[in-house]
């Protein structure tokens, strides 16, 4: 299946952002060990929070979806496995990291597999953390990479991890932390990318009552044997999906309206929205809803994005159709995705007539006049959302596989369906 998107002329659109898969991960893991029943309002339901979903369950956690709500019963910190479980995770980063943690809690041995790609995604700085910990990884392909059999106790102490690759190996042992069975001191060196996933982590560790002491992001230390307790969570809404709709209405003139977003978020790509007030759009907030009006007419920018990651593809977009360069930098972790994203936009924006330079942490954009062609996002959800972007603003600009999206934001195409956009 294709979609082919038209140029589009100045743009009106108003879509609710969909809630945020990192705040829904995060709550279905504290919800899936705290003690008693919880009920999480408004979660993300996509590809990936279905694999955490199903991952808990095969730990024997009971967990039921119904329309806008997840019911977890919690297992009291302690994972009643009878025998040595096999969890299946798919292209789902988030739950590979979280879940090798995560075994430790479990009674019996784990094996965790996933995709083809997931098992070229690096996951040794976890690993070598965790047999710090109580815990013995042994990796059954390449070293250093899944599949990978973990066992042993969460027995806490002090270690030191590698944040240089992913905040998600910080975030896995945070998250397990509370189980275990001795107090944990965590420290971070060198300092972590993507950052603001540690804040969105210890929100969600505060809701369920098992607050970190921390020093800002470099030092952690958790009690063990408190646990968490139960607890009903509203999911916020995510601005990484926001963000393709406001670049829409950047990049092609117009207002764009988005609903259901938390102006205080600790999300770090709430910052994207920023970017586009320098590049020369209009912003503005009432309540949960944010109003971007923009005439089309943008500037380049220099801006530094390791904290927010999951936004640097769409604005590679925008800045395609700025005036002036745009150069982003400290973006280097982005290899190790679902894809390599810095070269699969460049590769793709290249092949629309985008005049690209990529060195190792940075990718620069010149703009050039762009025309229409195929982008095969090779599974990547993110990839096919940001050349949306470039689809409307270019015009003629056919995207494979566009079900890919279902991995974070599966209703994405519908507001541009209704608005006979595709």
């Amino acid at each position: 299946m294709e979609v082919t998107l038209r140029k589009a002329g100045a743009v009106d659109l108003r879509v609710t952002a969909p809630p945020s898969k990192s705040f829904t991960h995060r709550a279905m893991v504290a919800a899936g060990l705290a003690r008693g029943p919880s009920t999480l309002a408004g979660p993300l339901i996509s590809q990936d929070t279905v694999i955490t979903g199903d991952a808990l369950r095969a730990l024997g956690v009971l967990v039921a979806w119904e329309k806008k709500y997840a019911h977890i019963s919690g297992v009291g910190g302690r994972f009643p496995t009878a025998a040595e479980t096999v969890l299946d995770l798919g292209d789902s980063g988030t739950s590979m990291r979280f879940f090798t943690a995560l075994a430790l809690l479990a009674e019996n041995p784990v094996v965790l597999r996933g995709s083809p790609r997931m098992h070229e995604r690096p996951i040794g700085p976890l690993a070598d953390a965790l047999g710090k910990l109580g815990g013995e990884v042994r990796y059954l392909g390449t070293e250093g990479y899944p599949p990978i059999r973990v066992s042993g106790r969460f027995r806490g102490g002090e270690v030191v991890v590698d944040g240089s690759l992913s905040s998600q190996f910080v975030s896995a042992i945070l998250l397990a932390a509370p189980c275990g069975e001795g107090d944990l001191t965590l420290t971070v060196s060198p300092p972590p990318v993507s950052r603001s996933y540690l804040d969105i982590t210890t929100e969600v560790m505060k809701a369920f009552h098992a607050t970190p002491e921390r020093e800002g992001y470099t030092r952690f230390h958790v009690k063990g044997g408190t646990g968490y307790r139960w607890h009903g969570y509203q999911i916020e809404g995510d601005f990484s999906s926001a963000s393709y709709y406001l670049a829409m209405g950047a990049v092609c003139g117009g207002q764009v309206r988005v609903d259901n977003l938390n102006r205080s978020s600790v999300q770090g790509d709430r910052r994207f929205i920023g970017i586009l007030e320098q590049m020369g759009c209009r912003i503005g907030w009432d309540w949960d809803t944010v109003t971007l009006e923009s005439a089309g007419i943008l500037s380049g920018t220099d801006v530094e994005m390791s904290g927010s990651p999951d936004t640097v593809q769409t604005l590679c977009a925008v800045a395609a159709f700025a005036q002036g360069p745009t150069r982003i930098r400290g973006i280097g972790h982005l290899r190790l995705k679902e894809s390599d994203r810095i070269e699969a936009t460049a590769k793709a924006l290249r092949s629309l007539g985008g005049d690209v330079t990529v060195e190792r942490d940075m990718i620069t954009i010149e703009p050039r006049p762009l025309h229409g062609g195929i982008v095969d996002p090779a599974g990547d959800h993110r990839t096919a959302m940001a050349f949306s972007v470039i689809g409307l603003g270019a015009g003629g600009v056919t995207i494979r596989d566009p079900e890919c999206v279902a991995k974070s934001f599966p209703e994405f195409w519908e507001p541009l369906r209704r608005a006979s956009l595709l």
